[in-house]
């Protein structure tokens, strides 16, 4: 065992973590870097945070640990629990070290109440404290005594080069009866000057739309109880100091990386106490560990700034970036049939989109939902991935030969986790189909359709091998996959656990083939589907004034380059809203750019300007994948600022949005933050499709003049005035180093 003392560093952040006796650890500090501390300076550090012992309490100082538990004197939330199982004592297994059970047993009822007591946890005692690198422990906890039931439980804890605090847990069965497994979540502590809650809710098709509540005594607790993310997730769960924003106050952040059903929670008590957490939440029986067996948590993603929102999507957005199988290659720019014909697959029609996708710059051509057997509407025919033949006798040759000989690659939507009751699978393979038992009612479809149980592993192979099958048959460099429905039953973990599982296998045999994860627009995104994909759909609207708030919020823990961001018609598909085309292509600019619009419609004009944009976004995009997301702080919530600083600071681009109309007249300056203070600038307007609507007798004269030539730290601090947007407008501004 090392030093029951370890202070992680890594990127201005450091945690300090006390494992001294033989307890479980405590994380004594988790924020801004300590500095350099001696093996005497954190001795001493350790001791000055000894709190009092209050009066009514424990008789021992209260020492917050990484998995709270009764049996330590905390009556918090529980960070371990569950019960072994009554009934005759299984023979003992060798240990397994598997991620999850493959098929849990049905729990059995203990004896009696008294029966289940004795069967919880045991206590736990630190067995080890190992160093796994420079900045990551392993922390394992063993019985404390012969009362209850025994576990191994190890805590794995990592501060990432970009001063992120990646945790998970793991439990093994060490008894000889099975053990249910209700709860495995991490507790972080938060100082008390956090007095502010920040996370998210939403609908189709209104993502990560912002909730903000003061820190209370009691838990605020977010679950996801949909076997996806679902619209209205938590997304992130941010405490800080009051009145923190973008650019200024200290905030701590969690995420959980994972695409099941899950909680994220804060917690206050009176004793002094607050905490964030969060872990994968358990159905009862989901996760039933027979002796030997080992269950691992996914991972809880915590991040620290003094700077604001933006200094923790800075740390966020590298350990995405460092997370992700996305290679180098430069982020595409696709046209997706959906909006343009939705289920009207005519090769005449898709060859002329596809020409005029070409004639503007397009690099990829994706082929939407209704190519599939028999899939005339939305109510039949998921589940059988084989090209319908009386929509294309020849295949999907003819049109991959044309879109290819244009110059552009081809992409090819999928659904492989859903089925239509109306599907050739289905009527083969009933018992694949969720909740869908022999004389009795279906269960609740949603949107006509239902899930296909892939961790069944006859379901499993049939979609892989349909799949294996389409594209070995067909130079299909990217599959949109999507997932249009919450799971109502049946296990999430093994559900999640099993896409996981298609998603790497398929990534393993076809190394070059990209995937974009869509869930009825933005229903799963999160930081465990993206270790596995190379784009999220971040919501079904393209109408910009919508995606600029679900943009601007996708973006605290997303990358611009992994969310996919499109060019849609004049007048939105999911809100019957019109709006210009010059915001329409601003807002589409800062993200992985798209368009879905039916481009044989457009004017000569518009084709023009959608040709000039692409050509900004081809020139953009390497800063994009490797630049500096950032966002001002602005007095009046009418108008936002936002941007990405190139990596080297050299350049950059900023949008400012009036998301409505503007509280005065003539707003005040706007700043553009995070350019190098002692670097000059020239700002320069860039008038895609027109440029803004303006309501103005004259703009300022820096614009009249076509720039201006400014110091960073200037137009951080003062800004500069813009000229007066009409509601629902986008200017862009170019800046470049003098």
């Amino acid at each position: 065992m090392t030093s029951a003392l370890h202070h992680l560093r890594a990127a201005g952040s450091s945690i300090v973590l006390d494992a001294r006796g033989t307890g479980v650890p405590s994380l004594l500090h988790w924020g801004a870097d300590l500095g350099a501390l001696s093996p005497a300076e954190l001795e001493s550090f350790a001791d000055s945070l000894v709190p009092a012992v209050g009066p009514s309490s424990i008789d021992e100082p209260a020492r917050p640990t990484l998995l709270p538990m009764a049996v330590d004197g905390c009556s918090s939330r529980p960070g371990l629990a569950g019960f072994g199982l009554g009934g005759e004592p299984a023979a003992a297994a060798a240990p397994a070290a598997t991620a999850a059970p493959a098929a849990p047993a049905a729990p059995a009822a203990p004896a009696s109440s008294a029966a289940a007591a004795a069967h919880a946890p045991a206590a736990l005692r630190l067995d080890a404290f190992e160093l796994l690198g420079p900045a990551a422990v392993r922390i394992v906890l063993v019985p404390r005594g012969a009362v209850g039931h025994p576990l191994r439980v190890e805590l794995d804890l990592e501060l990432t080069p970009h001063g992120v605090l990646q945790s998970r847990a793991a439990v093994q069965n060490l008894g000889a009866t099975p053990f249910a497994l209700d709860t495995l979540e991490l507790a972080l502590p938060l100082p008390g000057r956090a007095r502010e809650l920040l996370d998210f809710t939403g609908r189709w098709p209104r993502e990560r739309q912002p909730q903000r509540r003061a820190i209370e005594h009691g838990t605020w607790l977010r679950e996801s109880r949909h076997g996806r993310p679902g619209h209205d997730d938590a997304f992130l769960l941010v405490a800080g100091t009051p009145g923190f924003g973008f650019r200024s106050g200290e905030v701590w952040a969690v995420h959980l990386a994972w695409s099941g059903d899950k909680r994220l929670f804060a917690e206050a008590s009176a004793t002094g106490r607050q905490a964030l957490g969060g872990g994968e939440l358990l159905a009862p029986g989901e996760i039933v560990l027979a002796p030997g067996e080992r269950y691992r948590s996914p991972a809880l993603v915590a991040a620290h700034s003094v700077d604001g929102l933006d200094g923790l999507t800075a740390r966020l957005h590298g350990y995405a970036r460092a997370q992700s199988p996305t290679g180098p290659e430069p982020r595409k720019v696709m046209l997706n049939t959906w909006e343009a014909v939705y289920f009207d697959h005519d090769l005449e029609r898709l060859e002329a989109l596809a020409d005029a996708a070409a004639s503007v710059g397009v690099e990829r051509f994706v082929l939407d939902d209704g190519w599939m057997l028999g899939r005339t509407d939305d109510r039949r025919a998921l589940g059988d991935w084989v090209v319908d033949p009386e929509k294309w006798p020849a295949g999907l040759h003819p049109l991959i030969d044309h879109v290819t000989t244009l110059g552009m690659d081809f992409g090819l939507w999928v659904e492989p986790e859903m089925v239509s009751l109306d599907s050739e699978v289905a009527r083969a393979h009933p018992e694949w189909v969720v909740g869908l038992e022999p004389d009795a009612d279906p269960p609740v479809s949603w949107r006509w359709q239902h899930v296909l149980d892939l961790a069944n592993p006859e379901a499993f192979e049939h979609v892989l091998g349909q799949l294996v099958a389409l594209l070995r048959e067909y130079p299909i460099a990217y599959l949109k996959w999507d997932q249009n429905r919450d799971l109502l039953g049946g296990s999430a973990h093994r559900q999640t656990a099993a896409t996981y599982r298609l998603m790497d296998v398929l990534r393993e045999r076809f190394p070059g083939l990209e995937i974009e994860s869509c869930s009825s627009g933005g229903g799963r995104v999160d930081l465990g589907v993206m270790a596995r994909t190379d784009r999220v759909w971040p919501s079904d609207t393209n109408d910009p004034l919508e995606r600029q708030g679900i943009q601007r919020f996708t973006s605290l823990v997303v990358p611009p380059e992994y969310f996919g961001a499109h060019l849609g018609a004049a007048t939105a598909h999911t809100t019957g809203r019109t709006h210009a085309l010059s915001f329409r292509l601003a807002t589409a600019l800062f993200g992985h750019a798209g368009i879905e619009w039916d481009l044989t419609r457009a004017t000569a004009d518009e084709l023009a300007a959608v040709a000039e944009w692409i050509e900004l976004y081809k020139a953009s995009r390497e800063m994009l994948r490797s630049g500096t997301t950032v966002r001002a702080d602005g007095p009046d919530p009418a108008l936002w600022t936002h941007g990405v600083v190139a990596a080297d600071r050299s350049d950059a681009l900023f949008a400012v949005v009036t998301v409505a109309a503007t509280r005065q007249a003539v707003p005040a300056p706007v700043t553009l933050p995070g350019l190098d203070d002692s670097r000059r600038y020239r700002v320069e307007p860039v008038l895609l499709g027109g440029g803004p609507r303006v309501i103005q007798d004259a703009p300022p004269p820096w614009w009249a003049e076509g720039g201006v030539t400014a110091g960073g730290r200037q137009l951080a601090i003062v800004g500069l005035p813009m000229p007066l947007l009409a509601p629902e407008q986008s200017l862009v501004l170019r800046v470049t180093s003098a």
